[in-house]
């Protein structure tokens, strides 16, 4: 009896250690990693319903229409490695928008480039200053992320202020959503996204062309980082043959406009 008895917890702890590892909620209510099944034959990703009604609830979005062949290009640069430069060429070259979300320290380590996004017309997004664990942070020190990093922004290129923010690492929770939004900020998430964040581990330029060929979808908002070479050198031949497939890239102002028309937020 005892042994059938210690078999039946050890039983029932493996159970709720197996649904903490597949459940992301269940874990701790607290920190939340975003994650999602990627997309397929074009067939849209999903982040499954516990996800999609968080983000629907505060106005958070992480793709468009599924019926629009319309891609939104957005890039998370945290520190400068000497491709963004190209990134943008490409980008004034093809007619492309895009949102950069920086960093504090990318805005006054590579302030001249934030310059040219600003000039070039793409849109400037928050990824916090510091580039913490937003999740673990108090109201306060959350809207001290947000607001330090605008402030500095203004400072250097006269923009007044950002609207889109995105956690690092993906690590977020409600409350930082509730709070975004009582500041006027949406958080923006993304449906394509692959590993090519190693600076010192390049996989070639192939490796992200075929990458993003394959997961893109109707409404994909695609995140891809700076520091990698394999994006910089992917980015002409994937915008231009996504375009031979009917895809028209447009900007997250764009997106948000057809968004607030379904879910009013603000």
């Amino acid at each position: 009896m005892i042994k059938q008895h210690a078999q039946g917890i050890l039983m029932g702890i493996l159970i709720i250690l197996v649904g903490i590892l597949i459940n992301p909620f269940s874990a701790n209510a607290e920190e939340l990693h975003w994650g999602f099944k990627k997309a397929k034959d074009e067939v849209p990703s999903d982040a499954g319903s516990p996800f999609n009604e968080i983000l629907d609830k505060h106005g958070a979005i992480y793709k468009g229409n599924a019926e629009e062949k319309i891609l939104y290009l957005t890039f998370d640069n945290g520190y400068e490695a000497g491709y963004t430069e190209s990134i943008l060429d490409t980008l004034d070259k093809e007619g492309v928008p895009a949102t950069f979300f920086l960093t504090g320290h990318y805005l006054t380590s590579a302030t001249s480039l934030v310059k040219r996004m600003v000039s070039d017309g793409h849109i400037i997004g928050n990824h916090s200053y510091d580039h913490p664990n937003m999740a673990n942070l108090s109201a306060k020190g959350m809207e001290d992320e947000w607001t330090r990093f605008d402030k500095k922004l203004k400072e250097l290129t006269g923009v007044e202020r950002t609207i889109y923010v995105r956690p690092p690492k993906g690590i977020f929770n409600e409350k930082l959503l509730s709070v975004g939004n009582e500041l006027g900020y949406r958080h923006i998430f993304w449906s394509v996204a692959f590993v090519d964040w190693h600076e010192d581990k390049p996989k070639g330029k192939d490796y992200a062309y075929r990458e993003l060929m394959k997961q893109i979808h109707p409404g994909a908002i695609i995140l891809m980082h700076t520091v990698s070479p394999d994006n910089a050198e992917a980015l002409p031949s994937f915008i231009q043959d996504a375009q031979k497939e009917g895809y028209t890239f447009k900007s997250l102002d764009d997106l948000v406009m057809e968004y607030e028309e379904i879910f009013p937020v603000f």
